[in-house]
């Protein structure tokens, strides 16, 4: 049920996108070698588009997929460009694993870039606030 919560774009609609937030995907194609292009619409902060590559999909264990900032037509935006700090990587690599966990499922997350980064642009709290979102949906 989880891994499906991350697989499925009609569920990821509901959760993939901080609070206040709403997520697009132009398209979406969950599995090894599929690609997806999204928007995290930010009323604050304005649109993040984001292109990526599922690398391995491996049901319901395990989601490796990269991540690179990208224009509305899915051209690459450099980090510095996009607003983000020098330190920033220009593709981040993004692993998922689930377990389970008695009734339920331990989600593990992992980013190429440092934690510190990730607190310092907010990219941290997202996962957060994400999260639990995730829980709400899946609690229902």
């Amino acid at each position: 049920m989880v891994f499906r919560a991350w697989t499925d774009p009609e569920q990821l609609k509901h959760w993939y996108a901080p609070d206040g937030c709403t997520i697009e995907y132009k398209h979406i194609d969950v599995r090894e070698g599929g690609t997806f292009h999204s928007c995290i619409h930010d009323p604050i902060h304005g649109d993040c588009w984001i292109t990526g590559t599922y690398q391995e999909v491996t049901v319901p264990e395990k989601l490796l997929f990269t991540m690179v900032l990208s224009d509305e037509t899915g051209a690459d935006v450099s980090s510095r460009n996009a607003g983000k700090p020098e330190e920033w990587p220009e593709r981040l690599v993004t692993t998922v694993t689930f377990e389970p966990a008695g009734q339920q499922t331990k989600v593990s997350i992992h980013q190429t870039v440092s934690e510190e980064e990730a607190k310092k642009t907010g990219a941290y709290q997202s996962w957060i606030k994400m999260f639990n979102k995730l829980d709400q949906m899946l609690g229902k």
